[in-house]
């Protein structure tokens, strides 16, 4: 497991609210917070320390968050702070702009100038989610200037490389308690990539990423396409080069730098899906071949030979062993 997780119901319920400011202030660039709820505060989250980026998914009852001139002269670590909204609704006045943030909705804010959060009726009491991130932002291709015309302004997370950071983010959060303390360096090294790729896409400065940023981030376009495409048969080397306007060459080339080949990963993947639909109970009706379409593998007896090259038992016989496990 990555990360540290704190949760108010782990105090009194006179302290809870005030325990979260302390944590949320140790963890962000520090505001004043407040809450129509504060005498009965409930909120978790998770801190995610990525080398240079901090990452904190959280859930919690509608609050205030005011971070002004006094706050800034006394603390200002020099960062942008990304908000990803998951649930519920937030609004933000920062930069002179004021909007309001839902549900796949990101936003950025610089620390070093005045910001409100406050969610659109404090009263309300359903719960917020989202995903914030703090990162320095020497590490971003744009000098502040050209990065304050982004600033408060609704980002879309659903499409190109801002859904590939969404779904990063909402990856994290989902997979942590699995994830070993020895691959935070890397996830964070993934992540400032990401980011820097889509800043340089807002602001159409792709030019100016450094060689191994543009590599590794399409890197991770292309591991996402396929991923979402494993189901169709026709998923090959060619196809995923021409999706993404790359040569095959350059494709090859990623995937080596990977010690692997194209059509490894995504015969890999295939059946890493494959494997963990027959040991699913739910699913212990589905008749393998079936499974193995579903995965991209229309002749059955392909699929019997590369599962049992992979796994070292036929499928019928890996579901049946998960069975038994299970019973």
């Amino acid at each position: 497991m990555i990360g540290t997780v704190f949760r108010t119901d782990d105090v009194p319920v006179e302290d809870r609210f005030e325990y979260w400011r302390e944590l949320t202030n140790r963890t962000t660039a520090p505001s004043d917070l407040s809450s129509d709820h504060a005498h009965d505060f409930w909120a978790e989250q998770r801190l995610l320390r990525l080398g240079p980026v901090t990452v904190w998914p959280a859930s919690f009852l509608p609050a205030r968050f005011r971070r002004g001139a006094r706050l800034i002269r006394q603390s200002d670590p020099e960062e942008y702070h990304l908000s990803l909204v998951l649930g519920g609704g937030l609004g933000l006045d920062h930069a002179g702009r004021t909007d309001t943030y839902g549900p796949r909705d990101l936003w950025i804010a610089d620390t070093s100038q005045p910001y409100e959060v406050v969610a659109p009726d404090d009263r309300d009491p359903r719960m917020i989610t989202g995903v914030g991130v703090e990162f320095p932002k020497a590490l971003m291709p744009a000098s502040p200037d050209r990065v304050r015309h982004l600033l408060a302004r609704r980002l879309p997370g659903h499409e190109g490389t801002g859904a590939l950071l969404t779904g990063f983010l909402t990856g994290l959060d989902r997979e942590c308690d699995a994830l070993q303390p020895s691959e935070a360096p890397r996830l964070g090294t993934v992540l400032v990539d990401l980011l820097a790729a889509w800043f340089a896409q807002l602001l159409d400065a792709e030019a100016a990423l450094p060689p191994e940023t543009r590599h590794r981030a399409m890197m991770e376009r292309v591991r996402a396409f396929i991923r979402q495409n494993l189901h169709d048969p026709q998923l090959t080397p060619p196809v995923v080069a021409a999706a993404h306007h790359i040569s095959l060459s350059y494709l090859h080339r990623l995937f080596r730098e990977e010690g692997v080949t194209v059509s490894a990963a995504i015969r890999h993947q295939r059946l890493e899906r494959a494997r963990h639909d027959l040991a699913n109970p739910a699913l212990r009706t589905v008749p393998v071949h079936d499974i193995a379409a579903r995965w991209g593998f229309h002749h059955a007896a392909a699929f019997s030979r590369a599962f049992r090259a992979a796994y070292g038992v036929p499928p019928t016989d890996y579901r049946h062993g998960a069975r038994l496990t299970a019973a």
